[in-house]
């Protein structure tokens, strides 16, 4: 019944719409029917809403909303169309029944896997270089594979909160996500910088500290001595051929 009405609503719709069966003139350009599904759940599956759209080169023309019962027109030949499919009421009942044959029986099959699956971030950092601002570079947190998307991720220098830059959350096409966090300030020696990730699959917060290397410390010292000492050499030469050219 249900595959019968279907074909039926819609060589009603090509008919309204005056598209030829056959034998009819080439029509040219492009011309594009969308039909949209969309479930809506409130605390599981205590309230469902089913939404049926149809759409004809990008402007919906009529819907269905199971909260409402019937469909709706939403432009002129829309609203002949919601009449046309309205008045059949076996039709009717098969689109009500969507609710409970589609979006609860869906529902409890992708339960498992995409609302009570969890799978737990990693959480890594980094000391990437700056072009734009002085200093060894600027701390990297990167938090990587994590379901669901929602993830809450936090730099602390001891227990104060620090100002970042992020990235939006972003999918790996495998069903986990991403998030880059940056610190906006660069790294002192001789203190501790932890980010900390808040995630629904961890019981506690997962933290990841870093303190910048020994080498990385001196490495910053020495140059500065050295910009230091080439500084008092060429200031030494100016003056020595200064005072030349004066007692000449």
């Amino acid at each position: 019944m249900g595959r019968v009405a279907a074909a039926g609503a819609l060589l009603g719709a090509l008919l309204m719409l005056g598209a030829p069966l056959a034998g009819g003139a080439e029509l040219s350009g492009v011309f594009q029917e969308m039909v949209e599904s969309e479930c809506h759940f409130i605390n599981g599956i205590e309230q469902v809403r089913f939404v049926k759209r149809f759409i004809y080169n990008r402007e919906q023309y009529v819907h269905f909303d199971s909260d409402v019962g019937h469909f709706v027109g939403d432009t002129p030949y829309g609203e002949e169309v919601a009449r046309y499919w309205n008045s059949d009421p076996e039709w009717m009942e098969h689109r009500r029944a969507t609710v409970d044959r589609h979006c609860r029986h869906n529902y409890e099959l992708s339960t498992p896997f995409l609302v009570e699956r969890r799978v737990p971030p990693t959480v890594s950092i980094s000391l990437v270089p700056s072009s734009s601002q002085p200093g060894p570079g600027r701390l990297l947190c990167s938090v990587m594979d994590f379901y669901p998307a929602h993830i809450q991720v936090r730099w602390f220098q001891g227990q104060q909160e620090l100002s970042v830059v992020a990235t939006d959350i972003l999918p790996n096409g495998d069903w986990t996500h991403q998030i880059l966090v940056l610190l906006e300030t660069a790294p002192s020696a001789g203190v501790t910088y932890s980010c900390q990730g808040e995630h629904v699959s961890l019981e506690h917060p997962l933290s990841r500290h870093w303190e910048m290397p020994p080498d990385t410390a001196r490495s910053k010292m020495l140059t500065g001595i050295g910009g230091s000492v080439l500084g008092f050499v060429f200031l030494a030469l100016g003056l020595s051929f200064y005072l030349r050219k004066k007692v000449r």
